[in-house]
């Protein structure tokens, strides 16, 4: 393990006390059996004695998935993944927040399978109100198929902040005040799921997923669940109080010290950003892309 990321793991863990101050609002189990339920094929799901483990599988007869029991409106998600390893080209991860409405909002991870020896991606993406197009690719500065790491999403009225090992890697601010769509209202349930992608994946598709590599299996364990189950009436969830800690002023910006780390996620690993897409957007990029993170 080299120093630099020894360094970070260790900054990590200073930063995670600066999101989680308040264990009130806990209302994970820790058990998968219990506050999961499985979405998709579940002979290709496998989860420990225990429930504290559970794995998904891909292979050419179907992918798989789970899904919360519950649904939620703002708090942070952890959850901690090791991901396929070895040539998983093709195959997608997807680990993300989704209201499953008509014009759905939804907070993704993707992890983008990869051929061996090279770099896995990770890709994030925000809907709302039904609206994408919100792409964002990093390289993952370790090797993310050797042991778990922790991914996790802050999401409150003021941001969204995705964290890899509690270093934040992308910020989507509310600017609903100026005519941007943002996900605050719609609760959404926690999801998983591990499918072919090969379409577009890897390469933009040009790899495709070599089925004799297979089967592709992902896992997940050491979840944390802080956030505000929904019963109905979203003012429960956007109140600020002990138990809704994310809304409270610290957490409406980063601190000085996770914005030296956004900085040097953007600088030294970031390989898309739908904000610099000119071509894309036919130099109409979208509104947000002018206004401040922070």
């Amino acid at each position: 393990m080299s120093t630099i990321f020894k360094f970070v793991v260790f900054i990590g863990l200073l930063i995670t006390n600066t999101f989680q101050v308040s264990f009130s609002s806990v209302i994970s189990t820790g058990d998968f059996n219990k506050d999961f339920s499985v979405a998709w094929s579940p002979s290709h799901v496998y989860t420990t004695a225990d429930g504290r483990t559970r794995s998904l599988k891909l292979d050419q007869e179907s992918g798989s998935g789970f899904a919360s029991n519950q649904m939620f409106l703002f708090g942070q998600i952890d959850m901690q993944i090791k991901l396929v390893p070895g040539h998983s080209a093709g195959t997608v991860l997807a680990f993300y927040l989704s209201s499953d409405q008509p014009k759905r909002d939804e907070i993704d991870f993707e992890f983008l399978g990869n051929v061996s020896g090279q770099p896995y991606i990770l890709q994030t993406n925000v809907y709302a109100d039904g609206n994408d197009d919100r792409e964002e690719r990093i390289y993952l500065w370790f090797d993310p198929t050797k042991n778990f790491h922790t991914y996790s999403v802050l999401w409150n009225l003021h941001q969204i902040v995705f964290m890899v090992d509690w270093i934040p890697i992308r910020l989507y601010r509310n600017h609903a005040d100026k005519g941007v769509a943002y996900p605050r209202w719609q609760p959404m349930s926690i999801k998983a799921s591990l499918w072919n992608g090969d379409s577009w994946a890897t390469r933009g598709g040009k790899d495709k997923i070599d089925w004799s590599k297979g089967p592709f299996i992902a896992s997940f364990r050491n979840y944390k669940i802080d956030a505000c189950p929904w019963n109905g009436n979203p003012r429960f969830c956007r109140a600020e109080s002990s138990t809704n800690w994310w809304n409270k002023e610290r957490y409406t910006t980063l601190t000085s010290t996770q914005r030296r780390w956004f900085k040097w996620v953007r600088l030294h690993h970031m390989i898309y950003d739908y904000c610099q897409d000119n071509k894309r957007f036919q130099n109409n990029l979208p509104k947000e892309c002018s206004l401040p993170k922070y």
